[in-house]
């Protein structure tokens, strides 16, 4: 066990260095220079120091060196261009929100997708079942900034639901701890709900053809000749037996949601690592896009290992390979 664990860990660290690289490769290839001395905003002689201040007078080799050590060794990722400062404390305001978010959204696409898979499980090849099917592909075809817009304006602007924009109320901390908790749930549940949506189509789909074939199986007809209820058997022993492939489609769905969070922030205007990232690469904060980029990559590789350190716990037949 200890040894497959290590085993995973250290794929998960080579998987990270390989983004690394590829993300400053990407980067550095794009066109143009954000202190270039042609920008007529910058005089020659102060573009060419702040070059010489962030290294980018020095080969790209070196340059990538140099940021990959200073990453490594102590988790520095730079100055910002814009701002002056350190990109790591930039990103650790706007990770807390991005986590609220796409956990929100996790919430809300196992929720609803467990509750249509089940719905269409209890009455498979009926109306309510084909209802179901239709309507999970119909979200899933859906673009995430369409219906954030439509759900912005319908149930925030027309209906006046929930809050049209942002993370917090500027009056909601002068009431308390409570309200401050309570105006962030406000302003999270429509756009959690939104993102959520766009994945639950799948947990649905699988949560009913799992079921079913429970039911079909020796194992549900065992369960029912023991006299238990369709309810019980479908609640407790068929999420049982679909419980180990639901987890690995959390570790699938957890990019999903981290890209789909970038959409959801600029819908929004939620204050998390998309939108911090989307106002780096407008302005050509290359410091702020690297460490963006791979603090979301690194939440990806972080959760898709945690899923399967916890499948090989729930499944000793990965144990025995």
């Amino acid at each position: 066990m200890i040894r497959l664990v290590l085993r995973r860990v250290a794929a998960a660290a080579i998987l990270f260095l390989i983004v690394l690289t590829l993300t400053f490769a990407a980067v550095a290839g794009a066109p143009g220079d954000p202190l270039s001395p042609n920008d007529p905003r910058i005089p020659a002689e102060h573009a060419e120091r702040l070059r010489a201040l962030y290294g980018l007078d020095q080969p790209l080799p070196a340059q990538y060196l140099r940021w990959l050590g200073a990453v490594l060794l102590s988790w520095d990722w730079g100055q910002s261009y814009q701002t002056g400062r350190p990109v790591s404390d930039l990103l650790f305001e706007s990770l807390p929100p991005t986590l609220l978010l796409a956990g929100g959204a996790l919430f809300a696409q196992y929720l609803f997708g467990l509750g249509l898979g089940l719905i269409a499980a209890s009455r498979p090849n009926s109306w309510l079942d084909l209802g179901v099917r239709a309507a999970s592909l119909l979200v899933y075809a859906l673009p995430t900034f369409w219906v954030g817009l439509m759900a912005v304006l319908i149930v925030g602007v027309g209906l006046g639901l929930a809050p049209t924009g942002g993370m917090t109320s500027a009056a909601a901390y002068e009431l308390g701890p409570l309200a401050a908790a309570l105006d962030v749930l406000a302003h999270l549940w429509l756009p959690a709900l939104v993102l959520g949506l766009s994945m639950a189509g799948d947990i649905a789909r699988y949560t009913r053809n799992s079921l079913i074939e429970f039911q079909t199986a020796d194992a549900g007809r065992a369960a029912r000749a023991r006299g238990l209820s369709e309810a019980r058997i479908l609640l407790v022993h068929g999420l049982a037996h679909a419980a180990p492939r639901l987890l690995q489609m959390a570790a699938v769905s957890a990019p999903l949601l981290l890209s789909g969070a970038i959409v959801a922030e600029a819908v929004f205007v939620w204050p998390g690592l998309g939108s911090t990232t989307l106002q780096a690469i407008q302005a050509g904060d290359v410091p702020v896009v690297l460490a963006a980029t791979a603090y979301g990559a690194a939440l990806v590789i972080a959760a898709s290992l945690a899923a399967d350190l916890l499948l090989v716990r729930l499944d000793p037949r990965i144990q025995a390979e």
